[in-house]
């Protein structure tokens, strides 16, 4: 038990660096629009990825389904918060990535991210924190409804806004004209 606090000083350890890394790389800590806002529903405004949540939240929890399988497969003798923490690095190790410069241009390429500016520190924090209740609902839930969540959660983002995680992946090697055109509903 005396273990439970270290993890826990380690997590946030990662989210502090994740943090004082966006600010080093100019992500704004909150929208810039002035307004702080649980979610955003329009994938097109300039608070997408600024705020809370939004449509890509969903995208996050999944990573954390993906990750708990990953590492429970991969490091079948560590426990939970073991697991955990290297999830959460992972996920940090993301989030760092995708608010960089070259990312963030590579996104703009893709049909419905030309405005995108990166992540606001808010949300990305807040991506991370999702990563870890998709996690934690892996590990507690029957592997049928870790299943179900994750085809659901991406069904129900993809009708909503035409993109998901897994288009998202896609985009981001490569990114078929027919997709652009669905997505911009042409």
């Amino acid at each position: 038990m005396q273990r439970i606090p270290l993890f826990i000083a380690i997590i946030v350890l990662f989210l502090g660096i994740q943090a004082a890394t966006l600010y080093a790389l100019g992500q704004p800590a909150l929208c810039e629009c002035g307004i702080v806002q649980f979610w955003e529903g329009d994938v097109g405004s300039n608070g997408n990825s600024q705020q809370f949540a939004d449509w890509y939240t969903f995208s996050h929890i999944i990573h954390g389904f993906l990750f708990y399988l990953a590492l429970w497969y991969l490091f079948p003798k560590l426990n939970f918060l073991q697991r955990l923490t290297i999830a959460v690095a992972l996920e940090v190790g993301w989030e760092l990535f995708e608010n960089t410069p070259l990312v963030i241009e590579h996104y703009r390429q893709q049909a419905l991210a030309a405005g995108y500016v990166g992540d606001s520190i808010l949300n990305s924090i807040s991506d991370t924190v999702a990563m870890m209740i998709g996690f934690v609902f892996a590990a507690r839930m029957p592997v049928w409804a870790t299943i179900f969540a994750a085809i659901g959660l991406e069904l129900y983002v993809g009708y909503s806004i035409r993109d998901n995680l897994t288009l998202n992946i896609m985009g981001f090697f490569y990114n078929p004209e027919f997709l652009s055109n669905w997505q911009l509903r042409k």
